[in-house]
């Protein structure tokens, strides 16, 4: 089993590098884990007190339950990977039932930042993009997708997205064994990425 472990800012591209990585590996053998999934368990919370919390800081995901997951996966078990509402800003009653493949691709923006689960990953990459470009693709995502007004979004960038990127997300490039520029001449390290993954499959 692979596992790869891909961070990098809020909307810098990781959807996009992980779907390139899909579609170029044999069907079946990728399953997909997001960090965001395993956002802390606010059931204690009213809504109101929830919309507060820092979901940007490392404090907010559940690493441990997200590296006991892995291990669970290595050991070739299947897992129950909790399902997430932004809407509700917390975790649902459902699940969804994981099973093991060759290649784990688990990806967030947080995801590079925990030792614990870093030391599971047997391939980092870090993908980078503007900030402005990141910007616009996180306000066309949380206005259309998530349910998030113009001024929310723009508030909670500047007030907590910005910052903890700076402080948490960015530094996390120096774990990284593959930087990947998120724009027209990133093929090139994806080609690297599938070539390690055919590699370990064969």
């Amino acid at each position: 089993m692979l596992i790869i472990g891909i961070g990098g800012g809020t909307g810098s591209g990781k959807t996009t590098v992980v779907n390139k990585i899909i579609s170029e590996s044999p069907p079946g053998e990728v399953t997909i884990i997001s960090q965001d999934s395993y956002y802390k368990d606010l059931s204690h919370l009213d809504y109101e007190s929830r919309t507060k919390v820092n979901f940007d800081h490392p404090n907010s995901i559940d690493f441990t339950l997200l590296c006991g997951h892995l291990a669970e996966l290595r050991k070739g078990a299947s897992i129950e990977q909790p399902v997430y509402s932004f809407v509700e800003h917390n975790r649902t009653d459902e699940t969804v039932t994981t099973h093991p493949k060759k290649v784990i691709v688990v990806e967030g923006i947080l995801i590079l930042t925990d030792p614990s689960i870093r030391d599971l990953f047997d391939i980092k990459i870090f993908v980078h993009a503007d900030s402005d470009e990141r910007l616009i693709r996180r306000l066309k995502r949380d206005i259309a997708e998530r349910g998030r007004d113009l001024e929310e979004v723009l508030s909670r960038y500047q007030n907590t997205l910005k910052p903890m990127h700076q402080q948490f997300i960015e530094p996390t490039k120096e774990f990284a064994d593959i930087i990947i520029p998120n724009n027209r001449y990133n093929t090139v390290a994806v080609d690297i990425v599938r070539t390690i993954i055919n590699e370990r499959l064969s």
